[in-house]
């Protein structure tokens, strides 16, 4: 395993000091591999809350992914609080850049 602070699965350190990138190191890195696998757990067990607490979003389905299940749910309900106001859907979006 490279000598780093931080390692990043991916190519960009958002900016952030004393991090290096891998592209696919969660296929290289045995470490890397078992974060990735406890963090898709974790999200998957927090979008099933978020079910119960809004049902009509579907994210026990989708997870949180831009799916077109999803995407119909945001136009038909619009966001709710743990949406990110980040996430850009033109249908939704498109009376303004900054609409939050």
């Amino acid at each position: 395993m490279p000598q780093c602070d931080y390692l990043f699965d991916g190519n960009s350190t958002f900016g952030t000091k004393h991090i290096d990138t891998m592209v696919k190191a969660d296929e290289k890195i045995a470490e890397v591999s078992a974060a990735s696998i406890l963090a898709k757990v974790t999200r998957d067990r927090e979008m099933i809350a978020l079910a119960q607490k809004y049902p009509q979003y579907g994210f026990e389905n989708h997870k949180g992914y831009g799916t077109k299940a999803h995407i119909q749910a945001l136009l038909r309900h619009g966001r709710c609080e743990v949406h990110r106001r980040t996430f850009r859907v033109k249908e939704l979006d498109k009376s303004s850049l900054f609409k939050f």
